[in-house]
């Protein structure tokens, strides 16, 4: 039954494929070995220079420079794929070869409770700190770039979804960098966001139906490493089944960022039905052993009925907890705000709290800034299992 309903839950095949290569493995023979077996049309992509080349329908695959990643254009077809793949799993150059899947913004949950007591139970209302000269990086549905409540702000963005801007046509992301480093309601000064003076960087990796390629993430989070963000938040993901490991490119990707200072929380994911006894496991890419996973907890600090649980080791394990339901934050105009429930609202807020212990320390980056969130988090009721060291907590105000 438990199986059965992750199955259901498991993102769909794009119809292409993610190939990862040995190290030591250089671009000229990466990109030989793919036309060899692709085609001749390859292309190579550096994430500081921009989004994906214009995606043809000839073109075979692409080579996301410095990553020893490879992406096999979902236009070759199924069958084409699969052959592809077998050939590739017989080359001792290729580490990995696997069909991509379509990853999700983690489905909310409408609720009309209190607006900013998230932020008020991180410690953010009376901190010292507001994010200021720290860069955060949201990877989710894009941004509202209308939205009153973001004019004049630092906003660095790029959207990696073919066919679409930056423009949150969704909400998701719009919702999730509100909470982590949104400002105040514009003219009454009600604040909703924990790191309101933070730099806000945005890569729509989600497209405005709420799912994306992997492609298109990965590469997110490379751009957003090579552009020094401190923090990256994702709340995002897919659903796994119990036993079930990390995939490898985000685990690799994760510690390349923590060697360069930047720090990777994403959502745990809301699978789990805990009033019918049933507790999904973390889902990925949260479940990569690098990667911060944020499970979410309610108003009374318990952990929220939708959150999943440290089921799997290797990384399968909750991290840190932050606040999940009936969390207030910015929506795309018209409507301009909502409240919303999910572990997609607790992330943002680790995200948050994280800008401010770096800006509070220079030291504090990267894996420094994993341990000062976990070594500080408030101990809760629940176990380790379902919220990790318990509910994130900011520097506070300097004496």
């Amino acid at each position: 039954m438990q199986n059965k309903r992750l199955d259901l839950q498991r993102p769909r095949p794009t119809g292409g494929s993610v190939v990862s290569f040995q190290p030591g493995v250089d671009l000229k023979t990466q990109q030989s070995i793919l036309a060899d077996l692709a085609g001749s049309n390859i292309r190579s992509y550096v994430p500081r220079s921009g989004h994906f080349p214009d995606e043809a329908s000839d073109m075979a695959a692409v080579i996301l420079e410095h990553m020893n990643i490879g992406f096999i254009s979902e236009h070759l077809g199924l069958s084409e794929n699969s052959n592809i793949r077998s050939k590739l799993k017989d080359d001792d150059r290729v580490r990995s070869v696997r069909p991509e899947f379509y990853f999700f913004a983690l489905d909310t949950f409408q609720d009309d409770d209190d607006k900013t007591w998230g932020v008020d139970a991180v410690g953010a209302w009376t901190s010292s700190f507001t994010g200021a000269g720290i860069k955060v990086a949201i990877l989710d549905t894009g941004l509202d770039l209308q939205h009153p409540d973001y004019q004049g702000r630092t906003i660095i963005s790029e959207s990696f979804v073919r066919g679409q801007s930056v423009q949150d046509g969704q909400g998701h992301g719009t919702h999730c960098a509100g909470t982590a480093v949104g400002g105040t309601v514009t003219g009454n000064g009600f604040r909703y966001g924990v790191a309101s003076e933070a730099d806000l960087y945005v890569a729509k990796v989600l497209g405005d139906n709420g799912s994306g390629r992997e492609r298109d993430i990965l590469t997110g989070m490379a751009w957003a490493i090579e552009q020094g963000c401190e923090v990256i938040s994702m709340s995002l993901g897919a659903a796994v089944r119990e036993g079930e490991t990390f995939i490898p490119e985000y685990e690799d990707l994760a510690r390349m960022a923590l060697d360069n200072g930047c720090l990777i929380i994403a959502a745990a994911g809301n699978e789990s039905s805990r009033a019918f006894g049933f507790i999904a496991p973390v889902g990925s890419p949260a479940n990569a052993p690098s990667i911060m996973a944020v499970a979410a907890v309610d108003q009374a600090l318990a952990v929220a009925e939708f959150s999943s649980g440290g089921i799997n080791p290797d990384g399968g394990e909750v991290d840190i907890a932050g606040p999940g339901v009936g969390v207030f934050s910015s929506t795309p105009t018209p409507q301009l705000y909502a409240t919303l429930s999910g572990t997609s609202m607790a992330c943002p807020h680790v995200a948050g709290a994280a800008a401010l212990w770096a800006q509070s320390d220079p030291n504090l980056r990267g894996r420094a800034l994993w341990d000062r969130l976990v070594q500080t988090a408030q101990p809760l009721n629940d176990s380790v299992r379902d919220i990790g060291a318990g509910l994130v907590q900011v520097p506070g105000p300097l004496s």
